[in-house]
Formats: C-alpha cells, sequence, structure tokens
C-alpha cells in the first residue's frame, strides 16, 4: 500500500519519492492542492488506514523474498524525520543482513524467550492475548531466517538517568521507530517491536560491535508481508481509557 500521491510524485519526476528532493515537495505539494481543492496535501483516509492497520507481523512475513538496501535507507530517511529531543538526532540504526550473524541473534533470542512465551501462551486469560504470545512464540523459530534484522540504537547509555533524562531519550528513539514501522507498512513490508534481546543485551553489543556507550532500543525483523490486507486489532472505546481535566474523570 502506498499513497496515492506519491505514486503521482514517482510519475512526475521520473525516479522514488525523495523528501529530500527540492523538485518531489515542489510537485508533491501542486499535486495535493489539486486533488484537495488548495486545502492541504494529506489523503486522511490513507493515513488513518495506515495508522490503524500497521500490526505487529511475525507468521506473515516473507522469509524467501530478498529485501533491498535502498528500501531500508528509505524508510530510515523517513524515521529521522520524527521529533528528537533537544535536537540530538542521536538516534543510530544497525541493519543485518549477514545470515550468519542472523542465526547467533536468533539463537540469543530464543534461549531467552522459548520458555518464557509458552507459558505465558498457555497462561494467558482471553484468546486475544494467547494468540499474541502464540505469534510470540513462533517468531523464536523464525527469526533467523528473516532477511533483514534492524536494531534502533541511541547513541549514549540512559542506565542510571533520572526520570526527565530517560523520558527525553526514549521520546528520541520511540517516535522514529514507529515512523520506520509505518514506512515499512507503506511500502508492503512489516515487523514487530521486539525487546526480548534486550534481556542480554551486553552480548548482542559484542556479536554485532556496538560500542559500550549505546544503547540499543529494540530488534526489527524486516521482510515483505505475505500479503497487505491487515485489519485493525480490537480496542477497547477510546472514552473508557481517557479522562479530561483530572484523573478519573470521564
Amino acid at each position: 500500500m502506498r499513497i496515492g500521491l506519491l505514486n503521482s510524485v514517482t510519475a512526475f519526476t521520473g525516479h522514488e519519492f525523495d523528501p529530500r528532493c527540492d523538485v518531489c515537495m515542489t510537485v508533491l505539494l501542486g499535486l495535493g492542492r489539486l486533488v484537495d481543492g488548495g486545502k492541504g496535501i494529506m489523503d486522511i483516509a490513507s493515513v488513518d488506514e495506515l495508522l490503524s492497520t500497521t500490526r505487529s507481523v511475525r507468521k506473515r512475513l516473507d522469509l524467501t523474498r530478498p529485501v533491498g538496501r535502498d528500501v531500508i535507507l528509505e524508510c530510515i530517511r523517513l524515521a529521522m524525520q520524527a521529533p528528537t529531543a533537544s535536537n540530538a538526532q542521536d538516534w543510530r540504526w544497525l541493519v543485518i543482513t549477514d545470515a550468519d550473524t542472523r542465526a547467533a541473534i536468533a539463537e540469543i533470542y530464543r534461549s531467552i524467550g522459548n520458555e518464557y512465551l509458552a507459558h505465558a501462551a498457555k497462561d494467558a486469560s482471553d484468546s486475544q492475548t494467547q494468540r499474541v504470545y502464540a505469534s510470540a512464540l513462533s517468531l523464536t523459530e523464525t527469526l533467523g531466517q528473516v532477511p533483514v534484522h534492524v536494531i534502533p540504537c541511541l547513541a549514549n547509555r540512559i542506565d542510571n538517568a533520572n526520570l526527565l533524562v530517560a523520558a527525553s531519550a526514549w521520546a528520541s528513539i520511540i517516535p522514529a521507530g514507529w515512523s520506520f514501522l509505518l514506512a515499512l507498512r507503506s511500502r508492503g513490508l512489516g515487523s514487530v517491536w521486539t525487546t526480548m534481546h534486550l534481556a542480554r543485551e551486553r552480548e548482542v553489543a559484542e556479536l554485532l560491535g556496538i560500542p559500550d556507550t549505546v544503547t540499543q532500543a529494540a530488534l526489527f525483523p524486516v521482510a515483505y508481508t505475505i500479503g497487505t490486507d491487515f485489519r485493525a486489532a480490537a480496542r477497547p472505546p477510546a472514552e473508557t481509557i481517557t479522562f479530561w481535566d483530572s484523573w478519573g474523570e470521564g
């Protein structure tokens, strides 16, 4: 699924849309005014679909289709447009494509998650949560076969930071990470935000040559998805979890 305007920009310019390209942005702005009567360039229906159907994908990752470097870099470029605390721009992205290295990461992941996820799937009280844990358990068996692993990082450590410093640091990498996943979805790829490997972060860091001064935030297994027909998840009404003016007030 690509937003229609971006496809039109590609047709006009003869190359893939690049937000750094002045010509691309000029064409995008002009087309947006044409299709929206000059009001703006957002296709709300497409944006809402992207936001509501970007799911955690584990079982529907295509393990056989290669993922090119260009599409990963394109998604990272878009992710870098996310807010960054104090304009630090201290996100770093480690992309792993080597099969042996992916297998080694997968073994670490499996050693942490197998027993825990099996018990969690068995003990979950509702069917939706059971499915989530069962899906997560299946990833422990296939992670090494997923063609690309991406580890978003912060170029600093926040182990002993106070709440303000820690919150500011995470506020730099989490929006960028989610933007990366949204960009994947819009291009027919998928992933899932995993953190299981962080239980042995130091071991993964040694495997990948990550310096002691860097914090790993997550592990994204990236592949094209088998089909793109993802649906919005079941969630409670927003009114039941939203308070106005003071806690508990609906």
